[in-house]
C-alpha cells in the first residue's frame, strides 16, 4: 500500500515511517500542504495520514479539497490530546480516523491496518495522472476525458507507467508486463515508449527516461 503522510515534525514523521514501512506500505513524507496537494494531483495514494497544524495552514483545509473533489481516500488525522474541536470538525469534513499525540505504534499500526481493509471496499480504482486517467474494470485510457484507442501492449503499457506516476517506472518490472517470459528484442520496450511519446504530444504530458533505471511520466514544463 502507498501512504502520505502529511507532517512537519520530523521526529513524529520519522515515527510514522518506522511505524507503517514494516506493515509492508511504501511511506511518502510530506511537510506542506502545497507538497501534499501536489503529490495527490499526480499520484494516487490508499490513505492518508495528516496533521493538522502545517507550516503553510491548517490541515482541515486538504481534507476539505479531497472530500470535494470526491476523493474516497481514507484520511487519518492527528491531533493533539486537547484538539476536540479540531477532531470533531475533522470528522464531520470527512475524517475516516483521529489519532491524538503522542501515540503508541501499535495503536497506529491497528488503526492503519483497520483503515486499509476498508479501502478494499473502494468502489472507484482509477489511476490518474493529470489528464490521463486508466480505469481497469473498463480496461479504457482517457486523455482530456477523451478515450485512447490503444493496442493491448500500449495499454498494458500505459497501466504500469500510470501505476508508478510521478515515480520512476523500472525498465525491468515494464518488460515483464509487456512480454511476460517470452523473449524481447532489446529495442522492443523503447518502440512502444516511443509510440506513447507521440500519443501524448501537446497533452501536457510526457514520458521521460532515466538511463540505467526506467521511464517517468512528468507534467511538461510551463
Amino acid at each position: 500500500m502507498r501512504l502520505l503522510v502529511v507532517e512537519d515534525d520530523p521526529l513524529i514523521a520519522d515515527s510514522l515511517t518506522q511505524g507503517l514501512a514494516p506493515l509492508g506500505n511504501t511511506v511518502e513524507i510530506f511537510a506542506s500542504l502545497r507538497e501534499a496537494r501536489a503529490a495527490m494531483a499526480h499520484s494516487q495514494f490508499d490513505l492518508v495520514v495528516l496533521d493538522l497544524g502545517l507550516p503553510d495552514g491548517s490541515g482541515l483545509s486538504l481534507l476539505e479539497e479531497i472530500r470535494k473533489h470526491g476523493d474516497a481516500t481514507p484520511v487519518m488525522i492527528l491531533t493533539a490530546r486537547d484538539g476536540v474541536a479540531e477532531r470533531v470538525e475533522g470528522l464531520d469534513l470527512g475524517a475516516d480516523d483521529y489519532l491524538t499525540k503522542p501515540f503508541s505504534l501499535a495503536e497506529l499500526q491497528a488503526r492503519v491496518r483497520a483503515l486499509l481493509r476498508r479501502s478494499q471496499q473502494r468502489t472507484d480504482n482509477r489511476l490518474r495522472f493529470g489528464p490521463l486517467c486508466f480505469d481497469p474494470a473498463s480496461g479504457e485510457v482517457t486523455l482530456h476525458g477523451e478515450r485512447m484507442d490503444l493496442p493491448p501492449r500500449e495499454l498494458g503499457l500505459m497501466e504500469g507507467l500510470l501505476l508508478h506516476a510521478g515515480r520512476i517506472a523500472p525498465r525491468e518490472q515494464l518488460i515483464d508486463r509487456l512480454f511476460g517470459f517470452g523473449e524481447a528484442g532489446p529495442n522492443a520496450l523503447d518502440l512502444y515508449i516511443s509510440r506513447l511519446r507521440k500519443r501524448l504530444q501537446g497533452s501536457g504530458v510526457h514520458i521521460r527516461t532515466l538511463r540505467g533505471l526506467g521511464y517517468r511520466l512528468e507534467d511538461d514544463p510551463a
